[in-house]
């Protein structure tokens, strides 16, 4: 158990990196950020059809879970379309670090979704990335916009993160993400039609947008999101969204490296992203000692969504 739980870990914590790379490519991709969603979805939705294939795995689920992953799957779109639109508004830096709310607003919703006791040291630490986050927030008042779509984008986070933590429980994560994705695609395109915004040069994409797109599309998201599902039968949703805290180290050293000047920030910036990465350490450590205090998904009361 407790190596299933380890490998669950060290899964994450290549995908909270994968995730800091997709902050990157969001901001090379010189499409408009709904556009850049549409495609992802579609891709990825397309190379998890030919993998569930490959598989033989069935796409089968019933009505009422149907109906759930439909929900999701618009939540999902929008999360996506308001990361990548405030990444365009401001930068790479200052949106991921936005994200560090999701686990304060995590440590609320989780109980409420699965029936279980506030953590008082969840709620202590998301009022520590909160103060880490304001440390940027009060040198970095230049870029508010960007601030405002971020939270707007990691509360749809959290609620698709708590309610995927449900439906992993009975359904194969690789068959969720295909359902979810198709209905993001489906929602942004039926918006699309009514701003006629299907035209000719929608279609057309330069070369180095397509080869940035593939990228984001297969490993940013047909990969790493499935896998994100898949690590919750192991992992608390909390879990997954204080790890996800890592996700401004890796993408603000990234984003410094590939693209260069746009990227540096203030000194305080970068200590709050210190306090962060401290508190995502401290909470594994914790995690870890308290073992069963804190219930895995797989052991909570599943009727609640």
């Amino acid at each position: 158990m407790q190596n299933d739980k380890l490998k669950s870990y060290i899964s994450l914590h290549l995908i909270v990196f994968i995730w800091g790379f997709t902050a990157i490519l969001g901001a090379l991709i010189t499409i408009t950020a709904d556009a850049i969603v549409w495609y992802r979805m579609l891709l990825a939705a397309a190379f998890l059809f030919v993998f569930i294939i490959f598989k033989k795995k069935s796409f089968r689920v019933p009505l009422n879970s149907f109906l759930k992953l439909i929900f999701v799957g618009f939540l999902i779109a929008m999360h996506w379309i308001t990361f990548f639109h405030a990444i365009h508004v401001s930068n790479v830096s200052i949106t991921l670090s936005v994200f560090s709310l999701g686990a304060f607003f995590a440590s609320i919703l989780e109980p409420l979704f699965y029936g279980r006791k506030v953590l008082w040291y969840e709620v202590f630490f998301g009022v520590i990335i909160i103060a880490g986050l304001a440390m940027i927030m009060k040198v970095e008042v230049n870029y508010l916009s960007g601030m405002l779509y971020a939270l707007v984008s990691i509360i749809l986070g959290v609620l698709f993160t708590l309610m995927n933590g449900k439906l992993i429980q009975n359904h194969d994560a690789t068959v969720i993400s295909f359902y979810e994705f198709l209905a993001g695609v489906f929602f942004i395109s039926i918006y699309f039609l009514f701003e006629n915004k299907f035209t000719a040069d929608f279609f057309v994409l330069s070369y180095n947008n397509w080869m940035l797109m593939i990228i984001l599309a297969s490993i940013c998201t047909a990969y790493a999101f499935t896998a994100s599902v898949k690590v919750m039968k192991k992992l608390s949703p909390y879990t997954v969204m204080l790890t996800t805290n890592l996700e401004p180290v890796y993408g603000i050293i990234l984003a410094y490296f590939i693209i260069g000047g746009k990227e540096k920030m203030s000194f305080s910036f970068y200590i709050g992203a210190v306090i962060i990465l401290i508190t995502v350490i401290l909470n594994a450590i914790i995690k870890h000692k308290v073992g069963k205090k804190v219930q895995p998904i797989s052991e909570v009361n599943s009727d609640l969504m």
